[in-house]
Formats: C-alpha cells, structure tokens, sequence
C-alpha cells in the first residue's frame, strides 16, 4: 500500500508540474504575441500621427496661400481706390483752372483787376498747374502698381 501511495503521489506531483510548466509555456507565447501586436498598433499609431502632421501643415500652407492672396487682393483694391481718388482730384484742380482764367478774362474785358490782382491769379493758376502734374505723375505711379499686381 506505500508502493501505491507512493506512485499516487508521484503521479499527483507529475501531473501538477507538467500542468504548470504547459501553462507558464502558453503564458510566454500569450504575452509574446502581445508584445508583438503593441509593437504592430505602436507602428500603425505612428504612421497616423506622421500622416496627420504632413496635413497639417498642407494646411498651414494653404492658409497662409490664402492670407497672401486676400493680402493681395486688399492691396489692389486700395491702389484702385486711390487711383479713383487722384483722378477726382485732377478733374477738381482743372475745373477751378478752367473758372479762374475764365474769371480773369472776363474781368480783364470789364476792366476791374489791378496788376496785383492779376498777378495773384497767375499765381494761384501756377500752384494749381503745379498740382495737377505732380497729381497726373502720382496717377501714372499708381496705373504702374496696379499693372504689377
């Protein structure tokens, strides 16, 4: 009966140390292929986070197009507007060279102004020719800007 029980017991431990070296070997496979698979989604989460980064700055890029564009486009609408504002100005000086001289010359038909007076519209008529060409001069500036742009 101590020979049985005996091989029983030898038995019991043989079976309980196979038992666990077949799990600890099935455990070291498990965890394995877990590390294997993390290494793999660390990978994968890698290549999103590189791929999101190249759109990102596409983005940026293509916003700042777009900034310099609307820059741009603000800039030439200001030329523009200024090009509209020296022409008025223009035209003005004109029209007050046109009143004067016609002014001057109806009053040297009717006789009424003295030399000094004469000599004040000459130079009033001067200071406005003055303008209009440094106007005109500004105006080709402004045409040349525009055409660049």
């Amino acid at each position: 009966m101590n020979l049985l029980l005996f091989y029983a017991i030898v038995f019991f431990l043989g079976i309980t140390t196979t038992t666990s070296v077949a799990q600890e070997g099935k455990v070291d496979n498990v965890s394995r292929m877990n590390v294997k698979q993390a290494e793999w989604e660390s990978k994968e989460v890698q290549k999103k986070v590189k791929r999101a980064e190249k759109e990102s700055r596409k983005i940026e890029k293509a916003e700042k197009a777009e900034k310099k564009l609307e820059k741009a486009a603000r800039k030439r609408e200001d030329i523009i507007d200024d090009i509209g504002d020296k022409k008025k100005s223009i035209a003005k000086d004109e029209r007050k060279i046109l009143k004067l001289t016609e002014d001057m010359e109806l009053d040297k038909i009717k006789g009424k102004p003295s030399p000094n007076d004469i000599t004040k519209i000459y130079k009033k008529l001067d200071k406005l020719k003055l303008g209009v060409v440094t106007g005109q001069e500004k105006l080709r500036k402004l045409e040349r800007k525009l055409q660049k742009n």
